[in-house]
């Protein structure tokens, strides 16, 4: 019965070896990409993308004002980071100005952005509007760590701007 518990015990430590090897490898951050058409050094997120010819938060906030709800719109933009998840990082808000922004999603949630991602980010994928039910924008809240008293005064459904990313680069 001795010999039988040994082998058995070594089995399982070494499974338990292996399966932290690959959750290791699972957060591991992604390799820093350094750009070829700019100077800037990125790391990547999602799809690989570049950083020419994105459009600036402000041509931007132009283009998605003029889409009805429901439309969409294939961009590249490059803005501010003005907040993130704090739970995960599985999404974001870009700052557009004049107290707009866009909420940033990412593709099949295939990956995140780190907790303290801040300045400068650029994301493609596609953009539209939508109404944000009251639900969702509580939901929202919360994930932002808003207080109670603050998600208490959501009352009204909310058009939003929203941007489901294929890749990010946020600046180094």
């Amino acid at each position: 019965m001795k010999f039988l518990f040994l082998p058995i015990t070594i089995c399982v430590l070494l499974l338990s070896c292996q399966e932290k090897t690959s959750k290791q490898q699972k957060t591991t951050p992604p390799a820093t990409q350094k750009v070829a058409s700019s100077a800037t050094t990125y790391t990547a997120y999602g799809k690989k993308i570049t950083d020419d010819a994105a459009l600036n938060a402000a041509t931007f906030k132009q283009k998605i004002e003029a889409l009805e709800k429901n439309d969409t719109l294939t961009a590249k933009v490059s803005a501010s980071i003005k907040k993130v998840c704090v739970k995960k990082g599985c999404w974001m808000t870009l700052d557009l100005g004049q107290d707009q922004e866009v909420r940033v999603t990412f593709k099949d949630y295939g990956f995140f952005v780190p907790l303290d991602a801040k300045g400068d980010a650029i994301i493609e994928g596609k953009a539209f509007v939508k109404e944000t039910s009251i639900d969702e924008l509580k939901h929202f809240a919360q994930d932002a760590g808003k207080p109670e008293s603050e998600i208490a005064k959501i009352l009204a459904p909310k058009k939003t701007y929203a941007f489901v990313a294929d890749g990010v680069l946020l600046k180094i």
